[in-house]
């Protein structure tokens, strides 16, 4: 048996660098990868496209694993990026974008949306339960990302 969680998350901040030096930063995936929490293994898969492995959550064989694999597209005059699931690729379905504007020399607003959906071998029952931790610790990392990304810079 597995149970599937929804997740979406949106984010809006400031990071104190360049329009350039931001869109970069995270148009280089593994190099904005290196900023977020708990990823056990990045691996390129070729033309764009990346399969994220984290860290295992939990105890024994109740340890939750998400994968997933995203290819990912950039558009610099746009100030747009965006990520769409390859299929096939572990137990999670994630796209989403970054939406970036200067704000000057020394500001960048940017914009974080994500949706995820994640298939657990779990039974249905604990889907209750299970599905707010989950939320939960999604919701944790992303905010730990957007201030690793602050500090960036």
């Amino acid at each position: 048996m597995a149970i599937t969680v929804s997740i979406e998350l949106n984010r809006e901040l400031e990071i104190p660098g360049g329009y350039d030096e931001v869109f970069d930063l995270l148009a280089d995936v593994p190099r904005s990868a290196s900023h977020f929490p708990k990823v056990h293994k990045l691996t390129d898969l070729g033309e764009n496209a990346y399969r994220w492995e984290m860290e295992k959550v939990g105890v024994d064989k109740h340890a939750i694993q998400s994968v997933y694999a995203c290819k990912y597209h950039s558009d610099k005059d746009a100030g747009r990026i965006t990520w769409e699931p390859v299929k096939g690729e572990g137990n999670g379905v994630v796209s989403g974008s970054w939406t970036i504007k200067s704000r000057g020399d020394n500001a960048t607003a940017v914009k974080f949306q994500t949706s995820a959906e994640l298939t657990v071998p779990l039974p249905s029952l604990l889907k209750l339960a299970i599905s707010p931790v989950i939320k939960h610790e999604f919701n944790s990392l992303v905010d730990t990302y957007m201030n690793n990304l602050k500090k960036a810079f």
